[in-house]
């Protein structure tokens, strides 16, 4: 851990030397296609090519990139890195939007794939930085996971930003991996982490192109779930993660995300169950409570809560319906509430006391409950 751990930049990484790699061409197969979509990249663009430079992976690799209408010195550096990686044995692919409209990143990504030709998929965003064993281990996992997104812990940067949030990618259970895929939190495998087989790739289909606004990645997740496709982590910090106000994340509105979400819920958890009750009779659980469909509103038993005013209060009554008389839905303590659960109440926020209440119960995550916070 502690090699991984080093700063990209470093002087023991600028010295270190780039391994012999199996030669590509000739009727080689290229084994690892690194993927990686460009738009307006150049203050991070070089810590990025240069750990494609480092990876220590023997065999065959290439770099495909596709620069979606930067108007910076992107194109600059990627000819740069493209004299040199190639100079190391890495060919490299180089694909553009040369309009003055960028076609977003699902576009991007998308095309990066079509125009490469490696067995499997390493995903690689050009604001963050691969630690030099990347490759090799999550192609190791690949192999032996074939119809898996396999991802790996990561390293935040700034250190600060989003704690409780790197917290939760890097300590997922194996199990946790496919039961906490509602949370507020997207993908449990983080998406710059990603690495699949290209067959599995198509089979699930490509990435959403509806551009600026479009969570394409947890869209693709989604897709991943419902096809069958399993969840693995290489449990070693392989990459750097970047947290800035240009990520395209920040463009996706959270209401977006809030719909997709309860729409997963329902269509895998929801429509097998005949009854259930909400974990949070608060603003989240209410929320959730008028966002599902009338069929699954009518299977909502009760909302239950630890807040003794709300419990008190005995009931919710949902205004907002048009039906007479109005629903009326119970609220108990969580002790007295009957499983499944939904549970509405953030993790990792409460000193622990909401975790030592929900261990109380001995119940099992991905059967008697699911987390939607």
């Amino acid at each position: 851990m502690a090699e991984a751990g080093r700063a990209v930049g470093s002087p023991a990484a600028a010295r270190r030397p780039v391994p012999p790699r199996a030669p590509a061409g000739r009727g080689r197969a290229v084994q690892v296609s690194v993927i990686v979509p460009v738009h307006n990249s150049e203050c991070w663009l070089d810590e990025c090519l240069k750990s494609v430079w480092e990876q220590d992976f023997k065999e065959t690799m290439e770099l495909s990139i596709f620069n979606d209408a930067s108007k910076d010195g992107s194109a600059e550096i990627i000819e740069k890195w493209k004299i040199k990686l190639e100079d190391a044995g890495v060919p490299v692919i180089v694909g553009s939007n040369d309009s003055s409209q960028p076609r977003g990143v699902g576009f991007a990504k998308n095309q990066a794939v079509i125009q490469s030709s490696g067995t499997y998929l390493c995903f690689l965003d050009s604001d963050d930085v691969m630690m030099p064993q990347r490759v090799r281990l999550q192609h190791e996992a690949a192999i032996q996971h074939p119809n898996s997104i396999i991802g790996c812990q990561v390293r935040r940067e700034p250190l600060e930003s989003t704690e409780r949030y790197t917290r939760w990618i890097n300590n997922l259970t194996e199990e946790q991996l496919l039961t906490q895929v509602f949370t507020s939190h997207g993908p449990t495998v983080i998406m710059p982490t990603w690495f699949c087989s290209r067959e599995w790739f198509f089979h699930v289909g490509k990435f959403d192109e509806g551009g600026k606004g479009v969570p394409e990645d947890l869209l693709f997740f989604y897709k991943h779930i419902q096809k069958g496709g399993e969840v693995f982590r290489v449990n070693r910090c392989l990459l750097l993660y970047r947290y800035h106000p240009q990520a395209a994340s920040h463009s996706v509105l959270e209401g977006t995300i809030w719909n997709h979400r309860v729409r997963f819920l329902e269509d895998r958890v929801l429509s097998s169950w005949t009854s259930f009750t909400i974990w949070n009779a608060g603003k989240q659980g209410k929320k959730l409570y008028r966002s599902l469909s009338p069929a699954n509103r009518k299977k909502v038993a009760a909302f239950c809560d630890v807040d003794e005013k709300k419990i008190t209060k005995g009931f919710y009554t949902y205004e907002e319906s048009e039906e007479r008389p109005k629903p009326k839905i119970p609220i108990c303590h969580f002790r007295d509430a009957t499983p499944p659960f939904i549970i509405c109440v953030k993790l990792d926020l409460t000193g622990g006391a909401f975790e030592t209440n929900l261990n109380t119960l001995n119940l099992k995550e991905g059967m008697d409950y699911h987390h939607f916070n």
